[in-house]
């Protein structure tokens, strides 16, 4: 058996105060890793700083090693965890910026970048469009990072797990309105590939939006093992932050690969038309 514990976890940025949310992301970190063992945790899309930005994002865009790196790097290796979470990234030329997925390692290290390859709405005159799906080797286990709107495109989940993934997270901002959307494409790529999903999505609202919350661990034949859907604020009805963690046995993904041969059944030549331009 290969058992983890993975933990997704559910917070409400302050839009544009990269401190404060970078002390909640530390205290969250210290209190999932105080309960119990945990390997892995997950954080939403662009966590640190908020969605409706708009040019703000200027500001708040950081190189990758940069200072938000390297403190989430700190307090993965203080509780010995890998910790991915969303921050909004830039290259060498100042006005090129990234909606992007970070990892980093229970010894202090920057494991992968991830910049988001489908970009909706406003996204587009912020972020450019990331080209490469990386797979990182980890001790616990094989990861691909998605980000928001990747998880309605099933060929980002399939190219992960053809290039090895055990374990995908997913970083997101999905609004409330159409929470039913991220609920059943979580299962369907979980079902489909059998893979592990973590899907963390933010709460709360920014400027014109409010975000669904309903995070969740997903196994490879679309069973829920843990959800953030019953958390709830008695008087009115909203999300609250928080986490939930799960035991998985990485081990499932071969054995359900194994019994419904959903990956080794594939015919690709008869697929070309997916990579055709529309």
């Amino acid at each position: 058996m290969r058992e983890v514990t993975v933990a997704t976890v559910q917070m409400k940025p302050k839009l544009g105060e990269l401190e404060d949310n970078l002390v909640k992301m530390s205290e969250m970190i210290s209190k999932i890793a105080s309960r119990q063992r945990v390997d892995l945790i997950v954080f939403p899309e662009l966590i640190t700083s908020g969605y409706e930005l708009g040019l703000r994002f200027t500001q708040m865009a950081q190189r990758v090693p940069g200072p938000t790196v390297n403190l989430i790097s700190q307090r993965a290796n203080e509780h010995g965890v890998y910790v991915a979470f969303g921050m909004v990234t830039k290259e060498r030329v100042e006005s090129v910026l990234y909606n992007s997925a970070i990892l980093v390692g229970p010894d202090g290290e920057l494991l992968d970048v991830y910049n988001k390859s489908h970009l909706r709405g406003e996204e587009r005159m912020a972020f450019r469009e990331g080209y490469k799906l990386p797979v990182i080797e980890t001790e616990v286990g094989s990861i691909g990072l998605m980000i928001g709107y990747d998880l309605a495109f099933p060929e980002v989940a399939r190219s992960l797990v053809l290039d090895g993934a055990d374990v995908l997270c997913v970083m997101a901002n999905w609004e409330a309105a159409a929470i039913d959307e991220w609920k059943t494409y979580l299962r369907a790529r979980a079902y489909e590939n059998s893979v592990f999903l973590v899907g963390s999505n933010r709460i709360g609202e920014d400027v014109t939006l409010t975000f669904g919350g309903e995070s969740m661990i997903v196994g490879p034949r679309g069973q829920i093992y843990a959800t953030l859907a019953n958390e709830t604020d008695p008087d009115t009805g909203e999300p609250l932050e928080g986490f939930v963690t799960a035991r998985i046995d990485l081990d499932e993904v071969r054995r359900n690969r194994e019994e419904y041969q959903l990956i080794q059944n594939r015919q690709p030549t008869v697929y070309k038309s997916i990579v055709r331009r529309y």
